[in-house]
């Protein structure tokens, strides 16, 4: 079956909507996309099979040389045939023509696989700051 690829399409908000609910097992509920991406994305790659978004990924930027991968999302009926692994790259060469230096992911472990050998990210130590939580669970002096 063919595939095709796209950046900086313009996106069905209801379209994306339902894939990203789809892909990350949760409620529908319709989110302004295309305002988003315009708005805080320097790119952003889909692939289609016959007209229908089956994969998605954006990178948010800092305005300089860094971008980080967001929201990398595949229909559940397409995972495994390669659409991820596909859409990251179609975005990271998109980023590359762009003028982008480094493309920053945070992922679960068990995607390390996925970004690590099907993407060619490499490991790296990130922190990650909870916001609902501040004050609760964690302690706030950030002194040493």
């Amino acid at each position: 079956m063919s595939y095709d690829l796209r950046v900086r399409f313009p996106v069905d908000d209801e379209e994306l909507s339902r894939l990203h609910a789809e892909a990350f097992d949760h409620g529908y509920t319709p989110v302004p996309w295309a305002e988003r991406l315009q708005r805080h994305s320097r790119s952003w790659a889909g692939e289609f099979r016959q007209g229908r978004l089956v994969g998605f990924v954006h990178a948010v930027w800092d305005g300089g040389g860094h971008a980080f991968l967001l929201d990398t999302a595949v229909a559940l009926d397409m995972r495994r045939q390669g659409v991820g692994g596909r859409v990251v790259r179609a975005l990271v060469q998109d980023l590359e023509e762009l003028g982008i230096e480094w493309v920053h992911v945070d992922y679960e472990p068990h995607l390390g696989r996925f970004y690590r050998q099907a993407c060619g990210f490499g490991p790296t130590q990130a922190g990650l700051l909870r916001l609902d939580q501040v004050g609760t669970e964690r302690d706030t002096d950030c002194d040493g």
